[in-house]
Protein backbone atom coordinates (compact mmCIF):
# COMPACT_ATOMS: atom_id res chain seq x y z
CA UNK A 1 0.00 0.00 0.00
CA UNK A 2 1.37 3.39 -1.03
CA UNK A 3 1.05 5.91 1.79
CA UNK A 4 1.22 9.66 1.24
CA UNK A 5 4.29 11.22 2.80
CA UNK A 6 3.66 13.95 5.36
CA UNK A 7 7.24 15.13 4.93
CA UNK A 8 10.25 13.91 2.97
CA UNK A 9 13.83 14.59 2.00
CA UNK A 10 16.03 13.14 -0.75
CA UNK A 11 19.83 13.16 -0.70
CA UNK A 12 22.29 12.03 -3.34
CA UNK A 13 25.94 11.30 -2.60
CA UNK A 14 28.94 9.39 -3.91
CA UNK A 15 29.58 5.84 -2.71
CA UNK A 16 32.51 6.87 -0.54
CA UNK A 17 32.81 5.40 2.95
CA UNK A 18 33.15 8.94 4.36
CA UNK A 19 29.51 9.58 3.38
CA UNK A 20 28.09 6.71 5.46
CA UNK A 21 28.31 8.65 8.73
CA UNK A 22 26.73 11.70 7.12
CA UNK A 23 23.81 9.62 5.82
CA UNK A 24 23.31 8.01 9.24
CA UNK A 25 23.27 11.36 11.05
CA UNK A 26 21.03 13.00 8.43
CA UNK A 27 18.51 10.17 8.85
CA UNK A 28 18.59 10.58 12.63
CA UNK A 29 18.11 14.34 12.37
CA UNK A 30 15.15 13.90 10.01
CA UNK A 31 13.59 11.21 12.23
CA UNK A 32 13.86 13.48 15.28
CA UNK A 33 10.62 15.22 14.27
CA UNK A 34 8.81 11.99 15.24
CA UNK A 35 10.15 12.31 18.82
CA UNK A 36 11.81 8.86 18.92
CA UNK A 37 13.42 7.38 22.01
CA UNK A 38 17.21 7.06 22.03
CA UNK A 39 16.77 3.32 21.37
CA UNK A 40 14.54 3.99 18.33
CA UNK A 41 17.02 6.56 17.06
CA UNK A 42 19.84 4.03 17.48
CA UNK A 43 17.84 1.46 15.51
CA UNK A 44 17.33 3.92 12.65
CA UNK A 45 20.99 4.93 12.57
CA UNK A 46 22.11 1.29 12.59
CA UNK A 47 19.73 0.27 9.79
CA UNK A 48 20.71 3.25 7.61
CA UNK A 49 24.38 2.59 8.24
CA UNK A 50 24.02 -1.03 7.11
CA UNK A 51 22.05 -0.13 3.97
CA UNK A 52 24.42 2.64 2.90
CA UNK A 53 27.49 0.51 3.66
CA UNK A 54 26.05 -2.28 1.48
CA UNK A 55 25.75 0.16 -1.43
CA UNK A 56 29.27 1.46 -0.91
CA UNK A 57 30.95 -1.95 -0.49
CA UNK A 58 28.89 -4.29 -2.66
CA UNK A 59 27.20 -2.22 -5.37
CA UNK A 60 30.36 -0.46 -6.48
CA UNK A 61 33.24 -2.79 -5.51
CA UNK A 62 35.72 -1.33 -8.01
CA UNK A 63 34.37 2.15 -8.67
CA UNK A 64 32.62 5.15 -7.17
CA UNK A 65 28.92 5.47 -7.98
CA UNK A 66 25.78 7.28 -6.93
CA UNK A 67 23.70 6.48 -3.84
CA UNK A 68 20.32 8.10 -3.12
CA UNK A 69 18.85 8.20 0.38
CA UNK A 70 15.14 9.02 0.64
CA UNK A 71 13.51 9.62 3.99
CA UNK A 72 9.74 9.95 4.42
CA UNK A 73 7.41 10.54 7.32
CA UNK A 74 4.30 8.44 6.76
CA UNK A 75 1.01 8.41 8.69
CA UNK A 76 1.09 6.58 12.01
CA UNK A 77 4.48 8.02 13.10
CA UNK A 78 6.25 5.81 10.58
CA UNK A 79 9.64 6.57 9.07
CA UNK A 80 10.38 5.11 5.65
CA UNK A 81 14.00 4.94 4.53
CA UNK A 82 15.04 3.99 0.99
CA UNK A 83 18.63 3.52 -0.12
CA UNK A 84 19.13 3.12 -3.86
CA UNK A 85 22.18 2.50 -5.98
CA UNK A 86 22.82 1.84 -9.65
CA UNK A 87 25.58 -0.68 -9.05
CA UNK A 88 26.07 -4.34 -9.88
CA UNK A 89 22.80 -5.54 -8.31
CA UNK A 90 22.12 -8.74 -6.38
CA UNK A 91 21.71 -11.94 -8.43
CA UNK A 92 19.85 -13.83 -5.67
CA UNK A 93 18.14 -11.61 -3.07
CA UNK A 94 16.90 -14.53 -0.97
CA UNK A 95 20.43 -15.92 -0.70
CA UNK A 96 21.78 -12.45 0.13
CA UNK A 97 19.24 -12.17 2.97
CA UNK A 98 20.62 -15.28 4.67
CA UNK A 99 22.73 -14.57 7.77
CA UNK A 100 26.48 -14.85 7.17
CA UNK A 101 26.19 -14.79 3.35
CA UNK A 102 28.52 -12.20 1.84
CA UNK A 103 30.18 -11.37 -1.44
CA UNK A 104 32.53 -8.92 0.27
CA UNK A 105 35.34 -11.21 1.35
CA UNK A 106 36.49 -12.43 4.74
CA UNK A 107 36.39 -8.99 6.36
CA UNK A 108 32.59 -8.76 5.84
CA UNK A 109 30.21 -10.43 8.33
CA UNK A 110 27.29 -11.10 5.98
CA UNK A 111 24.84 -9.75 8.56
CA UNK A 112 23.76 -6.49 6.86
CA UNK A 113 20.26 -7.49 5.78
CA UNK A 114 19.71 -9.44 9.01
CA UNK A 115 20.61 -6.36 11.04
CA UNK A 116 18.38 -4.10 8.91
CA UNK A 117 15.50 -6.51 9.36
CA UNK A 118 15.94 -6.78 13.12
CA UNK A 119 16.10 -2.99 13.65
CA UNK A 120 13.10 -2.08 11.50
CA UNK A 121 9.48 -3.18 11.19
CA UNK A 122 9.63 -3.93 7.47
CA UNK A 123 12.41 -4.53 4.95
CA UNK A 124 12.01 -4.90 1.21
CA UNK A 125 14.81 -5.41 -1.29
CA UNK A 126 14.44 -4.91 -5.03
CA UNK A 127 17.44 -5.63 -7.20
CA UNK A 128 18.23 -6.21 -10.85
CA UNK A 129 21.69 -7.54 -11.70
CA UNK A 130 23.64 -4.92 -13.61
CA UNK A 131 21.11 -2.17 -12.82
CA UNK A 132 21.20 -1.69 -9.05
CA UNK A 133 19.38 -2.23 -5.79
CA UNK A 134 16.78 -0.43 -3.71
CA UNK A 135 16.43 -1.26 -0.02
CA UNK A 136 13.33 0.14 1.69
CA UNK A 137 12.81 -0.01 5.44
CA UNK A 138 9.97 1.17 7.66
CA UNK A 139 10.17 1.91 11.36
CA UNK A 140 7.11 2.90 13.41
CA UNK A 141 7.91 5.25 16.27
CA UNK A 142 5.91 4.45 19.40
CA UNK A 143 3.58 7.08 20.80
CA UNK A 144 4.80 8.05 24.26
CA UNK A 145 2.56 9.14 27.10
CA UNK A 146 2.25 12.89 27.20
CA UNK A 147 3.60 13.27 23.65
CA UNK A 148 0.59 14.74 21.89
CA UNK A 149 2.12 14.79 18.41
Amino acid sequence: MKLKAQNYVTMEFLSRSSNEGFARMAAAAFAAQLDPTLDELGDIKTAVSEAVTNSIVHAYPDSIGKVVLKLKILPGKTLEVSVRDWGCGIPDVEQARQPLFTTGGEERSGMGFTIMESFTDRLTIRSVPGKGTTVTMRKRIQQRLGAGK
